[in-house]
């Protein structure tokens, strides 16, 4: 049954490879549990079962620690839409897991930085001399001229880019694409990159650039997630910045709260960002708000108590 909800996740709803396995995992722990309780299908299942499994990620055991409220709430979806999917093809009378809700994760705002701190961050990775030089200032001025995901990034072919129109074809969650603008800056890097180090670049690889990459490694292949966050985080140590105020995401986080700080509709940042609801890039605002407590606080005469 699990094996036929993954199939169907990933052929009819085209779900990315790293939530199928994601599901994979919550899924194996929940019938682990359920064989501890002694349910051997899932049309013995109970609903105290499904909250039951909701308590113990809560609490975890001797061999798994408890899980953050967020990482328990995407295991009872992957519980949920197991069931409703039983339930569906008429494995099951009823649909236990319906009433249960997942967990409801503390709201954290999104990690941005200073437009200056984007500046020095782009600025020291550039330093390093060499067609790498080129490369990391072309990743992070992208990173941060377009809003991309990091994977988005790294999967670039060269022909996403038209250069013409200024736009850029990424590639998002579920396989989703969108066309966004790409900004002067970006645009400059990323010629100077292809006209001065990806060449140099692909000289290094033994069989060839396969699939046209627009970012390669030093051996000529495809840049990598972990290489990209790798060049985030020396970028920010050249650039004399906190580790906790860099993270894979920082420098989509800042380029939407710096396009709502001057004043961007959210609905144009949720779709230059690529959510599926308004509702996801609404936190952003949240951070605006405090931004504009800030000033008022440190601006008005009256403000002060």
């Amino acid at each position: 049954m699990v094996t036929g909800y993954l199939d169907h996740l990933t052929v009819e709803r085209g779900l990315a490879t790293n939530t199928i396995a994601s599901y994979r995992r919550d899924l194996r722990r929940y019938t682990e549990y359920l064989a501890g309780a002694g349910v051997r299908g899932l049309g013995e299942v109970a609903e105290s079962d499904v909250s039951g499994f909701l308590a113990a990620l809560r609490t975890g055991d001797e061999d798994h620690p408890p899980l953050s409220a967020t990482s328990a709430a995407r295991a009872v979806v992957a519980v949920r839409g197991l069931h409703r999917f039983a339930l569906l093809d008429g494995l099951v009378p009823d649909d236990v897991a319906h009433e249960v809700r997942p967990p409801a994760p503390a709201r954290r705002l999104p990690k941005a930085v200073p437009v200056e701190s984007v500046v020095a961050l782009i600025e020291a990775a550039g330093s390093l001399e060499g067609p790498r030089g080129l490369r990391d200032r072309a990743l992070l001025e992208v990173l941060y001229g377009t809003g991309a995901r990091i994977s988005e990034a790294v999967g670039l072919a060269v022909d996403d880019l038209d250069r013409g129109q200024s736009t850029v074809r990424l590639s998002g969650k579920g396989g989703k694409e969108r066309v966004v603008p790409v900004g002067s800056y970006a645009l400059r890097a990323v010629e100077e990159y292809l006209v001065r180090a990806r060449p140099e670049l692909a000289a290094n690889s033994r069989g060839g650039v396969r699939g046209g990459a627009l970012f390669l490694n030093v051996r000529g292949g495809p840049l990598s997630r972990q290489s990209a966050w790798s060049i985030l985080r020396t970028a920010a140590e050249r650039a004399g910045l906190a580790p906790s105020a860099i993270s894979p995401h920082t420098l989509r986080h800042c380029f939407a709260t710096h396009l709502l700080d001057g004043g961007a509709d959210v609905r144009v940042v949720q779709e230059l960002l690529g959510h599926a609801s308004v509702t996801t890039t609404q936190v952003y605002t949240l951070v605006t708000v405090e931004r504009l407590r800030e000033v008022y606080a440190t601006s008005h005469p009256r403000a002060l108590t």
